[in-house]
């Protein structure tokens, strides 16, 4: 009998003592706790997370009857450099569901957004790109991530976007986009959202845009909400314009994140892709002009430097023909 199947108790259960070398709480969500651990069955240092039981059960009557993927299911068929990777699956002896995925030695985004560090100023245009990444990657396979913040992406030591939590993740399908499900954080919530009418992946493209704007400025682009009714304020006021709380920022980056806010999904990117798209384009510009500048003070140096030697050596023979 492998060590495996000792570790399993009734239908499969797991002891979660006896498998794993819980090193300390990492984080907690509203619906789940997070271990750092060690696997004993593959080696692995991971990041331990473990499903409420009672929140899961109560989220998932939410779509009795229409056979939902769980977190579980969901997060195990995700495979992108931009996406946290799950290992392995489970129930342990009380119950509760677990995901064992890759363990993140980083930083969380919504710090860094607090921050607006050197670090933020510097990398915020990759982190753009590579968070649209990770979600276009999910909407190309179908799923839509509902709850898409910078409290769910981590920065790791290289400056790799690594998109996390997958718990109210539901499949790009008509009986999965009805009205009435109205779940995810308040001050990133589609308009349609809040008000209860059919949505898609168009939900996602404005919680990225908010995610983006917040990059930016440090703030929402409303006044932030701490319940759904105050959220309303998305429905009947204009966001903020970017660019009257960041004067410098790049116009075509300025215009792809304001046209993600629009209240009407058909105003809005259709895709995440397509922003993603845009934010290259200007990443391309803008490395272009800084090479550009750099070129020209690196030419400049040179021809000074060539002056100053030259002067120097017109003094030189000066200072003999004296002598």
């Amino acid at each position: 009998m492998s060590l495996f199947e000792k570790l399993r108790g009734k239908a499969g259960r797991i002891d979660i003592k006896k498998r794993f070398n819980l090193l300390g709480r990492v984080g907690q969500g509203s619906m789940s706790k997070v271990w750092k651990a060690d696997d004993y069955i593959s080696g692995r240092r991971v990041a331990l997370k473990i499903l409420d039981k009672e929140k899961t059960d109560r989220f998932e009557s939410r779509f009795a009857g229409l056979n939902k993927p769980s977190e579980g299911q969901v997060a195990l068929g995700l495979i992108h450099p931009n996406i946290v990777r799950s290992w392995d699956i489970g129930v342990t002896l009380e119950g509760e569901s677990f995901l064992v995925m890759e363990y993140i030695d980083g930083t969380g985004l919504s710090l860094l957004v607090d921050l607006q560090s050197d670090q933020m100023k510097r990398y915020r245009l990759r982190y753009l790109i590579q968070i649209g990444q990770a979600v276009s990657y999910m909407h190309q396979h179908d799923w839509i991530h509902r709850d898409l913040c910078p409290r769910n992406v981590l920065i790791n030591e290289e400056n790799q976007v690594k998109l996390i939590d997958f718990g109210l993740v539901v499949p790009n399908q008509p009986q999965f986009r009805r009205p009435g499900n109205r779940t995810g954080t308040a001050n990133y919530m589609a308009p349609e959202l809040i008000m209860r009418k059919e949505t898609d992946q168009r939900l996602d493209v404005f919680s990225y845009a908010v995610s983006c704007f917040e990059m930016y400025t440090k703030r929402h682009p409303w006044h932030a909400a701490m319940t759904i009714d105050s959220v309303v304020q998305h429905i009947n006021q204009p966001a903020l314009e970017i660019t009257a709380l960041v004067p410098k920022i790049d116009n075509q980056i300025a215009t792809t994140i304001m046209k993600g806010l629009e209240k009407d999904p058909n105003d809005r990117w259709q895709t995440v892709a397509e922003m993603v798209c845009e934010f290259r384009h200007a990443e391309a510009r803008l490395v272009d002009v800084a090479r550009h500048v750099a070129a020209q003070r690196k030419a400049a140096r040179k021809k000074k430097h060539r002056a100053n030697r030259a002067s120097g050596d017109g003094e030189t023979q000066s200072d003999a023909s004296q002598s």
